[in-house]
């Protein structure tokens, strides 16, 4: 794709150079309104001249500046064009002498002494300096246009790496942690832990397969969501209450993989007592491309020297907003009457 992309840019410019060069050789007779031309004033006063611009055009577009103007050699690039320009000056004056004789003795329409000869000289040397001018704008344009691409390339790049290294930490986590959860099952109930393998099996097969994609579509995420809170609440006991909401209905909307998981996950860790009841309540709603994530739970904060978790499910889930939702996400937490409350507001378009 890539490469036919720079076939067919390829074209469109060499047809476009063909384009305004005919043009600009077909100006005489445009600017005529179809009086009478005489070919030999045109070819020595116009089409002469415009041969050697072009000639003076490319060879800077394809050699001079690339060589010695970017290279930080701006006088040698000044002085090779001084040469170049004289000799098309000489060589102009010489065609004059030998072959429009005729043309340049004939006298001009227009009263008054001919210009002193050092005037037309430094009239033609401007004249000459325009498309070298034309030249170093147009090669600048492109260059700058090709080194912006290759930055918001490399960019991207770096964006994709880190983002790919923030999925494959987050896989190894949730995997840890989950194990956790069914070893704390397989003494109390071993028929609970080979449901959680199974359940399990069935998350990870989701995780490995159908999230390497960017985006995915809503109802499977909530589908692997789902299975999870299930899977979370055979480790609590019934002091517990585990409650959610979810949308039902196709919603049409896409999102990253995993951006909710950790949130689950956190609420299980802190929001659960071993002899107090607790109450975990999650929500998702959307309206139109925006979908709203609610989690409340009882706050029971881990003790100083519980070192069980290493909060990075957090610290991801951050971290991955930013590089995917940048200014169209909201992530707030807040302890009220000591219940903990996050919500993750996310513009998907």
């Amino acid at each position: 794709m890539n490469k036919f992309m720079m076939e067919k840019n390829k074209k469109i410019t060499v047809f476009s150079h063909i384009l305004v060069w005919f043009a600009l050789f077909s100006m005489p007779y445009v600017l005529s309104y179809g009086q009478e031309q005489e070919i030999s004033r045109t070819m020595s006063r116009f089409w002469i001249p415009l041969f050697f611009y072009v000639i003076l055009f490319y060879i800077n577009y394809g050699v001079l500046i690339d060589k010695f103007l970017f290279e930080n050699k701006t006088v040698k690039y000044i002085i090779i064009n001084v040469i170049i320009i004289s000799f098309f000056l000489v060589l102009k004056s010489q065609i004059d002498t030998f072959i429009f004789t005729d043309v340049i003795r004939k006298p001009s329409n227009i009263e008054g002494a001919r210009p002193p000869i050092k005037m037309i000289i430094y009239v033609q040397m401007l004249s000459y300096i325009v498309p070298v001018l034309f030249s170093v704008t147009i090669k600048t344009t492109k260059r700058w246009t090709k080194t912006e691409a290759e930055r918001k390339e490399a960019t991207n790049f770096k964006l994709q790496s880190e983002l790919q290294h923030l999925h494959y930490q987050l896989q190894p986590h949730f995997f840890f942690n989950s194990l956790n959860n069914i070893y704390a099952l397989v003494d109390i109930s071993p028929d609970e832990a080979k449901s959680s393998i199974h359940s399990l099996s069935k998350l990870m097969r989701y995780m490995l397969y159908e999230t390497n994609m960017d985006i995915l579509p809503l109802s499977k995420e909530i589908d692997f969501i789902k299975k999870y809170i299930d899977l979370m609440k055979l480790r609590v006991s019934d002091k517990t209450k585990v409650s959610y909401n979810f949308p039902t209905e196709e919603t049409g909307i896409h999102i990253a993989p995993l951006l909710f998981i950790s949130l689950i996950e956190n609420a299980f860790k802190h929001g659960v007592s071993a002899s107090k009841e607790s109450h975990i309540n999650i929500s998702m709603t959307n309206e139109n491309k925006t979908v709203l994530f609610t989690i409340e739970n009882d706050n029971f904060p881990k003790k100083t020297d519980d070192k069980s978790g290493s909060g990075i499910g957090l610290q991801n889930l951050t971290k991955r907003l930013e590089l995917l939702y940048p200014n169209k996400h909201s992530f707030n937490t807040s302890v009220k009457d000591n219940r903990f409350l996050v919500q993750l507001e996310v513009e998907t378009e």
